[in-house]
């Protein structure tokens, strides 16, 4: 089991002497089986052991040795069979010639793409470095001034570099309940007091368990143990054991206390493990409460069923304005937005997405707000447009809920930033302030099936 980093730390290096230590076995083994034939050959000098040819020899005396099977093809046949004539062996010749020449062009390719990969990967090493001096010395020193600016947001939309990925994000999610490290440091205290009587009492509350509000039965101990385990399985720290599993526990359960009116929702972990990843202890619970109190997710999480359904339905207008033909097969598949938006904004895609790619998701999230989850939303669709208008109900559900993992920053940022956010000239904030004032003719004008529901 994992205590922490340092250990990470000894078990990769532990791993990386066990390898260095076989690899120079393997490469010893060469020269002492030489060395044993130098003996050997000494001492059968010295007795009247037969001379062999040596090894060099041998390889002279051959025209051509095979290194694969492939060679056989230049063989001649077996003396029970027929004699090749001219015409095969020279079809066989060149076959082979083709064979090995096909071979070597597949390695050209192959060095040649890891060459490309090496240099990209060098070229973006060199861009978050340089990102990097740039919002050290340059924005975060004058943030409030700098913020806004079209350089700062175009660096902003290119990914904040990770080492200022979580001040980046704390200062733009920002601070507006007044939280301090103190009061983080008596809501964890009650918390382990609860779970500490929880313990004691669980006999008691299971029978009771019926009578209790959602709120208690969602902040109770049980919830949160379960879905800590859930998150991010394959990561492994966040699990009984890895480093960060007390750390999310102990954010989780202040919250509950800090808000018991929403209490704990099955999937505050993933975002909670996120800002853990990339803030300290106390900021991470500081920037999780003020981002859970914005009005979208404070909808979600409230399941304030009448206020997501105006989302859903903002959500539709760009979708019809950005993808027609996707829209119209959805509306023909009956598949709604709340079948995959939920869970995506739930979780501000950390779950669904790569987590190096959800990162990126959440830097544009603090530069523009809720619109930027809908545009990712769209951006998703779009890049799968093809696939999804070969799928039926079933199929579209299951591929949007759990993406491809090999997705890639650079193409799903393509596709959004060829999504546009304004529908007959309003922008997403008009769209959805317009549904707010009026959401029933709106929805009539748009067909809305969410909202129909």
């Amino acid at each position: 089991q994992w205590t922490g980093t340092g250990s990470l730390g000894r078990v990769v290096f532990r791993l990386q002497l066990q390898l260095s230590v076989t690899a120079a076995v393997f490469v010893s083994c060469p020269q002492v089986e030489e060395e044993e034939e130098e003996e050997e050959e000494k001492d059968c000098g010295a007795s009247s052991c037969p001379q062999l040819p040596s090894a060099a020899g041998r390889r002279k005396n051959l025209e051509f040795e095979p290194l694969s099977t492939t060679a056989l093809i230049l063989e001649d046949r077996p003396a029970n069979l027929p004699a090749k004539s001219l015409e095969e062996t020279q079809r066989h010749k060149m076959e082979y010639e083709e064979m090995v020449a096909g071979a070597k062009r597949r390695e050209v390719k192959e060095a040649q793409r890891k060459k490309r990969q090496m240099k990209e990967r060098h070229k973006q090493e060199d861009i978050i470095s340089n990102a990097m001096v740039i919002w050290n010395t340059e924005i975060l020193p004058h943030w409030d001034t700098m913020k806004g600016t079209r350089r700062v947001r175009e660096l902003w939309w290119q990914g904040l570099p990770p080492s200022v990925r979580g001040r980046v994000w704390s200062l733009a999610i920002g601070n507006e309940l007044n939280i301090t490290p103190e009061l983080y440091e008596i809501f964890l205290s009650r918390a382990k007091e609860k779970w500490r009587s929880y313990s004691e009492t669980s006999s008691v509350n299971d029978s009771e368990s019926e009578g209790a509000s959602l709120a208690d039965r969602e902040s109770s101990l049980d919830l949160i143990k379960l879905d800590i385990s859930r998150t991010f399985p394959s990561l492994f720290i966040f699990q009984k054991g890895g480093p960060y599993h007390d750390l999310l526990h102990s954010v989780l359960g202040a919250y509950t206390c800090y808000r018991p009116d929403i209490g704990y929702v099955q999937g505050m972990s993933f975002i909670a493990a996120v800002l853990i990843l990339n803030l300290e202890e106390a900021d991470a619970f500081i920037t999780f409460a003020n981002l859970l109190n914005k009005p979208c997710q404070m909808a979600f999480f409230r399941v304030d069923h009448e206020l997501m359904l105006k989302y859903f339905a903002a959500f539709e207008v760009f979708f019809e304005e950005n993808l027609p033909r996707l829209f119209s097969h959805f509306q023909t598949n009956n598949l709604t937005p709340d079948l995959y938006l939920i869970d995506w904004i739930f979780t501000l895609y950390s779950k669904s997405l790569p987590l190096d790619v959800a990162c990126r998701v959440w830097d544009v999230f603090c530069r523009d707000g809720e619109e930027s989850l809908f545009r990712t939303g769209l951006g998703i669709l779009r890049l799968f447009e093809d696939i999804l208008l070969q799928m039926d109900f079933i199929h579209i559900a299951q591929f949007l809920t759990r993406l491809p993992e090999d997705l890639q920053p650079h193409t799903l940022f393509s596709a959004m930033a060829n999504t546009h956010m304004i529908s007959r000239n309003r922008r997403w904030a008009q769209v959805f302030s317009a549904l707010m004032k009026d959401g029933t003719r709106e929805t009539d004008k748009n067909t809305s099936p969410a909202l129909r529901s």
